[in-house]
């Protein structure tokens, strides 16, 4: 929850300037934020996250570690035995890929809400200016109303369901898991080198400060790779039905490197790695205290 809290307005920057080709730089996308929406902008459909960051966090350490202790039993006779690179690279990729069933309907919810103000901007009518011709039919369209369609995160959900069927809250599933599993391999392996490496000698773990650093450079690192496929996950789950422009994930990645140019699948990548750093920080640390709390508990 503290993570979410730490990273929430940058990742609606993000989501905005990965969805939205206007804007041509972070400061423009938080600018034009601030001067439409002030500060609760930054933190559209917030309350989903937070609800359900326990339980996806808690399944993918919970994977990570499992998987791990599976693998050293069946490899070296003992769950805790010091695991392999390889160990630890496979773990963590089956922690991304089992956290996706979980994320995939929030990261819609999320996304439809974080991209909704850019939506109703291009859904209202114009007028070409005072002799414009006023609407022919008294009540305009459903699609022209100026309120906004998502009420709020379980209004959303809802209404993607009943709109476009389950497939809708799983829409861009293929790119969140093309993203989660290779980002979340490179996650726990870069954190569990970092931490190799910042051990004091004599020691068998590093101190907080030595987390901290693990585990702010192991998300910077993680978001690294993962950009790419999270710039097509946020185009193919903002793609609503009645705008749809993508046919697929495929599709997605080709249309956007063609009007846009290969820089497309890097935009946000900056804002991510910044946003990463303080987030895995408060996240590895409270991961950490909790395992030896437990630790010191059952012992």
């Amino acid at each position: 929850v503290c993570g979410v809290a730490v990273g929430y307005p940058l990742d609606t920057v993000k989501v905005r300037i990965q969805t939205e080709a206007k804007y041509t730089g972070i400061w423009d996308c938080v600018r034009d934020t601030y001067h439409r929406e002030q500060l609760r902008g930054f933190y559209r459909g917030l309350s989903l996250p937070v609800c359900t960051v326990s339980l996806v966090s808690s399944v993918s350490f919970g994977t990570y570690r499992h998987c791990l202790a599976h693998i050293c039993r069946v490899r070296y006779g003992s769950a805790d035995a010091k695991p392999a690179k390889t160990d630890i690279t496979l773990s963590g990729f089956a922690s991304g890929l089992v956290r996706v069933f979980l994320t995939s309907p929030t990261e819609v919810a999320k996304v439809r809400l974080q991209t909704q103000t850019q939506a109703q901007q291009r859904r209202r009518p114009s007028a070409s200016g005072p002799l414009a011709t006023p609407p022919t039919c008294p009540v305009p369209p459903a699609g022209l109303l100026a309120g906004p369609k998502y009420r709020g995160p379980l209004h959303c959900l809802a209404t993607v369901a009943r709109e476009e069927g389950l497939r809708g809250l799983y829409k861009g599933s293929s790119a969140l898991l093309f993203r989660d599993g290779h980002s979340f391999a490179t996650y726990f392996l870069s954190y569990a080198i970092l931490c190799e490496w910042l051990t004091p000698a004599g020691r068998s773990r590093p101190d907080v400060s030595g987390v901290l650093v693990a585990g702010g450079c192991a998300g910077a690192l993680a978001w690294a790779v993962a950009t790419p496929m999270d710039v097509i996950k946020a185009r193919l789950q903002a793609d609503g039905r009645g705008r749809r422009r993508y046919r697929g994930l495929l599709h997605c990645v080709l249309t956007s490197v063609r009007e846009e140019g290969p820089r497309v699948l890097f935009k946000g990548l900056l804002l991510n790695c910044c946003r990463a750093f303080p987030v895995n920080m408060v996240v590895f640390v409270a991961y950490e205290a909790v395992l030896r709390l437990t630790q010191g508990l059952l012992t």
